[in-house]
């Protein structure tokens, strides 16, 4: 008897497919079941770090967090990390396998789908349910030799699918039915239902559009999920959450009293640390996107994560932020950089076998007294201990290459088991460090904030909101879409 597994795939990219896996796995796990998240093949520069010492993406990690289990390499089997406009790193089972231009890559998936099946299987062995992500579209003709992400794992695995389309973006009839009319027969039969995402309104306006789906496909509609506004507050998958906030101003109150600015590099990685930021009612977090400078006005500059640490800096100093972040600090103001971000910071930035690009090294921003050569091992780990400053705890993951070096290590940031981590400059003003997730560490982030300016403890415990909102994303769920319907068709599969 196979466990029971249903797989979602999307009319196209960002329906929802992750948040729905996501509340989906809260749901049924809330109902007793061993749930499992698994995404075959994912593409992002926004991943966590396993327990196992692998790295996945960010959105399978909030999934296990969903099913309240630890995050395994086997829930993401195959993560590809662009760093160019047509290639990128490969991670296998969560460890770098290379480097691959996208047309190589189409060679390289056949080779893939023995990986993939063998952590299905491991991640099917003790699960009641395995709730699978598809990537993109399901009707990607171009990419369907050698799939891996959508129907081509889903015949492998002998898997069912739910068909998600977002009615928020206009045309979801022609994109459920679209997608349907270029399937072949056999992938159009593994098809158990349609889901529609994100509606606004009165959802029995929609009835008629059921009715013409049904029509021309055959298939019946799990429900009509309305827009679930509280998924903001939950770690966004990709670069599409970033291009989703407004350029000046993000989420909270519009005088924030503190204004942090992020400048928007071209392979900015895992930009989630910024979210416990923008949960802080006083806090207003800028996302500055190519083509603007970063604002006179910001009490703080924070240089993300990079998935091409030195592209990246060539790209900042292109978009004139260098000049803006130099203006910046003789206004008084504050840096900090995290990972890639905190590579740039230094003096020299060396890559002299390639790995995250063509080979080179370029002078750094020269705002700390540090230089960093890319080369070696993968550190891939979690960390603990307390910021210097404050002696306040944090815990996150560490997920860089290189190695960093210099003087300015003599004044490090943080301790983490017992050994500094990172560096501030001489006059305090400028900092980095190489973990990811310290944000999210409340006491922290409270001392971190008044140093900025003089504040009221706002008494926001971000990881109980996480918690809080997988709940009420699954409640949304059981409200809107037949969860038992949805089982049923899982078990089918057995």
């Amino acid at each position: 008897m196979k466990p029971a597994a249903l797989m979602l795939q999307g009319t196209g990219s960002d329906v929802g497919k992750s948040l729905l896996t996501a509340g989906l796995a809260r749901a049924y796990t809330r109902r007793g079941l061993a749930v499992r998240p698994f995404k075959p093949q994912n593409m992002s520069n926004n991943a966590a770090v396993t327990a196992d010492g692998g790295e996945i993406g960010r959105a399978q990690a909030l999934q296990a967090r969903a099913c309240g289990i630890a995050p395994s390499v086997h829930m993401n089997p195959v993560l590809l990390k662009p760093q160019t406009e047509v290639g990128a790193q490969v991670v296998v089972q969560g460890k770098v396998r290379g480097n691959a231009a996208a047309r190589d890559y189409q060679a390289l998936k056949a080779e893939l789908l023995p990986v993939v099946l063998d952590s299905f299987a491991r991640l099917s062995a003790d699960a009641d349910l395995v709730l699978v992500e598809g990537a993109g579209s399901a009707a990607e003709v171009n990419l369907r030799t050698g799939d891996i992400a959508n129907m081509g794992f889903a015949e492998a695995a002998d898997v069912p699918v739910a068909l998600i389309g977002d009615i928020d973006r206009g045309g979801v009839i022609a994109a459920i039915v679209g997608t349907w009319t270029l399937l072949p027969a056999a992938e159009r039969a593994r098809l158990a239902g349609v889901i529609i995402n994100r509606f606004r309104g009165d959802v029995s306006l929609f009835d008629e559009g059921l009715a013409v789906i049904e029509r021309e496909t055959g298939l019946a509609c799990f429900g009509v999920v309305p827009y679930f506004a509280e998924a903001r507050a939950l770690p966004a998958e990709d670069a599409l959450g970033v291009e989703g906030t407004p350029v000046s101003g993000a989420r909270n109150a519009e005088n924030g009293a503190i204004k942090v600015a992020v400048p928007v590099l071209s392979r900015i990685a895992n930009f989630d640390d910024l979210d416990p930021l923008m949960a802080e009612p006083d806090v207003t977090v800028d996302f500055v996107r190519p083509g603007s400078a970063l604002p006179g006005d910001a009490d703080l500059v924070v240089l993300p994560g990079s998935k091409a640490s030195l592209a990246d800096l060539a790209f900042l100093r292109d978009q004139g932020w260098d000049i803006d972040i130099a203006a910046h600090l003789r206004r008084g103001g504050q840096v900090l950089g995290l990972c890639g971000g905190y590579q740039m910071l230094g003096q020299r930035l060396r890559d002299p076998g390639g790995i995250e690009g063509a080979p080179g090294e370029a002078e750094g921003l020269g705002l700390l007294d540090i230089e960093t050569e890319l080369g070696g091992d993968k550190t891939l780990s979690e960390a603990e201990g307390v910021e210097l400053a404050s002696g306040a705890a944090v815990r996150g993951y560490e997920m860089h290459i290189g190695a960093t070096r210099g003087p300015d290590l003599a004044r490090p940031m943080l301790e983490l088991s017992g050994r500094p981590e990172g560096a501030i400059s001489a006059d305090g003003r400028v900092m980095g460090c190489y973990l990811h997730g310290l944000f999210a560490a409340d006491g922290f982030r409270s001392a971190f904030l008044s140093r900025l300016r003089d504040r009221e403890t706002s008494g926001v415990a971000y990881e109980t909101g996480i918690e809080r909102t997988l709940d009420s994303l699954a409640e949304h769920l059981e409200a809107h879409l037949d969860l038992d319907a949805l089982l049923e068709a899982a078990r089918r599969r057995g």
